[in-house]
């Protein structure tokens, strides 16, 4: 089946062109609308990709959308009703549903005849138990404004706990993963039998691990204290907290192979925003250790997970008792299984593929 998968942003568009699991081309249109960009426009940007790629004989085309709210648990056909309720859902996500209805908007235009699926971020946590996904706060405020734990990087824990369970030999309808996506964002998930059963991003992309702008868990009076007592209007507190916050709040650089480097020159910024950082990925392995009941495996993936033996042996240390080892040879060459051989709980490295995830998505709906 010939996939075009289109991931829309505010001023780009990335694409990738897929015949089964096979890529047929890929790239990106960026700084759409900018002088001297890409593109004038998000139409100018698809026709120049439609120019780029052999588009004959298109079967479909997949499109990435962030928030699919409590509406969407898997992906779905597009038709003007899921455009409407996508367009509903801005608010959960103001900066990236609009650029994915834009995309959506502009492919129905120029490919008319070939069938349009969104895969959603959110979906794959729709599993999670009430438990897990609610917030203990006034229920009139949860249903009136939609409230409550959402989750993100779904297309990309649901591949890497799949192909976990490949890499080991065990069936994906029982194994417990724990997967680390450890990029410029971040997220931990439990997968029990293929199903998320908690995550670490919340309502928003905000909340859980520290990230590389993003400053994770804080305590909610951090914001009424900074706009009570500092006197910081909300829209500023909101921009720190997402853009100035994390690695970069706490060393004033977000890129992890820089501050990898400060911390082992001794940067005493440096060496307080890894310890940090590796807490927290420590801190949620555990729960979800718990959560789970004890896991098959824990598995790193996206950029730092993937790359960072340094942060993947830093995040796991001292918990031997718990079944958890890494043998620092495999870690140190990445490879894919980084634990010592009989180890309780398999420690895994697993390259994301998000983008193939999508067209997998796309093309599990139209064989139905």
């Amino acid at each position: 089946m010939k996939i075009l998968v289109l991931n829309t942003g505010s001023s780009s568009v990335k694409y990738r062109l897929f015949d089964d699991t096979a890529t047929l081309a890929k790239g990106l249109v960026e700084r759409i609308g900018e002088p001297g960009g890409d593109a004038a426009d998000h139409e100018a940007a698809m026709q120049r990709v439609m120019a780029e790629v052999d588009l004959a004989g298109l079967d479909a085309v997949g499109h990435r959308v962030v928030h699919g709210g409590t509406e969407f648990a898997e992906a779905t056909v597009i038709d003007d009703v899921l455009v409407a309720t996508v367009e509903r859902l801005v608010p959960l996500a103001p900066l990236h549903n609009p650029a994915a209805l834009t995309g959506i908007a502009v492919a129905r235009k120029l490919l008319p005849a070939v069938p349009q699926v969104a895969v959603f971020d959110t979906a794959f946590h729709q599993t999670i138990p009430p438990e897990g996904s609610t917030y203990a706060i006034d229920t009139a405020l949860t249903d009136r404004w939609q409230i409550r734990r959402y989750g993100f990087h779904g297309t990309s824990h649901a591949y890497v706990a799949r192909k976990t369970a490949e890499l080991l030999g065990l069936p994906a309808a029982t194994a417990k993963v724990i997967t680390l996506h450890l990029g410029n964002g971040a997220s931990a998930c439990a997968v029990d039998g293929g199903r998320s059963v908690a995550t670490s991003m919340g309502m928003s992309p905000l909340s859980g691990l520290v990230m590389g702008t993003r400053c994770g868990d804080i305590d909610p009076t951090v914001i009424f204290h900074l706009h009570r007592v500092a006197g910081l209007p909300i829209e500023e507190i909101e921009r720190s907290l997402t853009r100035s916050a994390g690695m970069q709040g706490l060393t004033g650089d977000n890129d992890m192979r820089t501050v990898e480097h400060r911390w082992q020159q001794g940067d005493h910024a440096a060496t307080l925003a890894i310890d940090l950082y590796c807490r927290r990925i420590k801190e949620y392995v555990g729960m979800y250790l718990a959560v789970l009941g004890g896991a098959d495996a824990i598995t790193f993936t996206a950029g730092i997970g993937e790359k960072s033996p340094e942060v993947r042996a830093h995040s796991l240390a001292g918990l031997t008792a718990l079944g958890i080892t890494i043998d620092d040879p495999r870690n140190t060459r990445n490879a894919q299984i980084i634990s010592p051989d009989g180890a309780a709980v398999a420690v895994c490295v697993v390259p994301t593929d998000e983008e193939l995830e999508i067209a997998g998505q796309v093309a599990t709906v139209l064989s139905r």
